[in-house]
């Protein structure tokens, strides 16, 4: 049970009054209600609906959430399914839904999710955008940066590269660079309680302002990125008036931004435009506050603000090119992509889709609508491809084989019992016999698990140590 602290209460009585007080206290004592976002391929929605109904997992489909379902029952098994290990769906609060459908991303935008981690958002832009197009995924953390690595190979997701950065001073290297970025602000959590009890433990209103701080340096960064006419997403999970109405306030008197009319998809109230007695911007009112209680996930905050004019004392950065990249025309790996292409029936016309680049012997590649003019401050870009094997032939890894699934029609096999899906998630050899023998991309229950390689000695799972789980769960068939 959650104690609700002294601290918390006596704020929220102060600036919300005794009624919001009763229902907070009352909403953070109930079950939390998890989410998920369903792989964005809607012909495998049925089948995935399907396969949890295996584990006893019911879910509801929301409205006005496009793959987005309420879990009825079986949350104990959310996190251990084969659909999840598959990666065919995201476990997302249904609030943290929301600033994506702020940002409404194209894929002819170049977005910016300014503090990525764990990569909910990332991965959901990533969707909007068809996986096309670019994505930077900011984040200074190095353990939350391999989280955010985790999810996205986990998703197959070949248009976001990765940077390691302080996003306070990011504006150095990136001035009006973005079309669209989110600001998903690192905040005092009021939102989520519920879900984080220990909240209560250290929550005080001297770190609320503190927190603020950075959230005004964050979004300063962000106004100077954007291009002019390029648009902000501001969102926290907290409630308080300091870090979210009194941070839009105190931007909107010094930089050359204003507040944009949004629609969300959820019931919400505005934003506050007084605090403590004092008038505040009223375009402030533009802001949504979004209440835990009435859509029954966590309170959330969101704005959209459209860049005006330059800022002054902007660096200026000149673009310089760089052969970091290679398309796949390219002498040094068209010959390569076409054996993979007579290897599994890929049309050669599909790996042209992407652009690629080399570290030793791997390869990577990305969607080849994404450019940086500086590789150099990437911790990774894109998707593992390949490796050069001895022959200085390129041996398929996991994710290329998930991204060109639809595609491939030749040395394909399928798992169809649980023993040898099990040992194929374990890493190990399947030993017996496979008609095909070589490289094998991997199908269960009709979906890409990755790749395998098949001997006299049977088939060797090459499945990555990093997406193996400790425990997966097995129903009692396959549906």
């Amino acid at each position: 049970m959650i104690e609700l602290g002294n601290n918390i209460k006596e704020y929220i009585l102060k600036h919300f009054g005794g009624d919001f007080l009763v229902r907070y206290a009352d909403y953070i004592y109930k079950p939390h209600i998890n989410y998920i976002r369903l792989h964005p391929d809607k012909t495998k929605h049925e089948r995935i609906i399907s396969g949890l109904g295996n584990y006893g997992i019911t879910l509801e489909k929301l409205d006005n959430f496009e793959n987005a379902y309420a879990v009825k029952s079986g949350n104990e098994s959310l996190g251990k399914t084969l659909e999840y290990t598959l990666g065919l769906y995201y476990i997302q609060s249904l609030s943290s839904m929301i600033p994506p459908l702020v940002v409404k991303p194209t894929s002819e935008d170049k977005v910016l999710d300014l503090c990525a981690a764990p990569g909910s958002k990332t991965t959901q832009l990533a969707e909007m955008m068809d996986y096309k197009g670019q994505i930077y995924a900011n984040e200074l953390v190095i353990n939350r940066i391999k989280i955010l690595v985790h999810n996205m190979e986990k998703q197959s997701i070949p248009n976001i590269g990765i940077i390691k950065g302080k996003g306070e001073v990011l504006s150095n290297r990136f001035p009006e660079y973005f079309d669209k970025i989110l600001v998903d602000a690192p905040c005092s959590a009021l939102g989520i309680l519920q879900k984080k009890g220990e909240v209560s433990n250290w929550w005080n209103k001297d770190l609320a302002q503190n927190l603020s701080d950075t959230q005004f340096k964050l979004l300063v960064s962000a106004i100077k990125m954007a291009k002019v006419g390029g648009e902000i997403t501001y969102s926290t999970c907290t409630l308080t008036l300091e870090e979210n109405e009194l941070v839009l306030h105190n931007i909107l008197k010094k930089y050359p931004v204003e507040l944009e009319e949004i629609e969300l998809p959820v019931p919400s109230q505005p934003a506050f435009t007084k605090y403590e007695g004092e008038q505040l911007n009223p375009s402030i009112k533009l802001a949504h506050r979004i209440i835990p209680w009435e859509i029954n996930s966590e309170g959330f905050f969101v704005a959209k603000l459209r860049k005006t004019d330059e800022v002054k004392g902007t660096a200026k950065v000149k673009k310089t090119k760089n052969n970091f990249f290679v398309s796949a025309g390219s002498s040094k790996i068209k010959e390569k992509l076409q054996k993979l292409s007579d290897q599994f029936d890929i049309p050669y016309e599909e790996f042209a889709q992407y652009k690629y680049y080399f570290k030793k012997n791997d390869v990577f590649f990305i969607h080849k609508d994404w450019e940086t003019d500086t590789p150099d401050m990437f911790v990774r870009i894109g998707l593992k491809f390949g490796q050069f094997d001895r022959h200085n032939n390129i041996q398929l890894k996991n994710y290329p084989a998930k991204v060109f699934e639809h595609m491939a029609k030749r040395n394909v096999t399928e798992l169809n019992n649980w023993d040898d899906i099990k040992t194929y998630f374990d890493g190990r050899i399947i030993k017996h016999e496979f008609e095909a023998k070589g490289k094998q991309i991997i199908k269960i229950r009709g979906d890409v698990a990755g790749v395998a390689v098949a001997s006299k000695d049977g088939l060797k799972s090459q499945f990555p140590r990093a997406l193996r789980t400790s425990e997966i769960l097995l129903p009692d068939k396959l549906s």
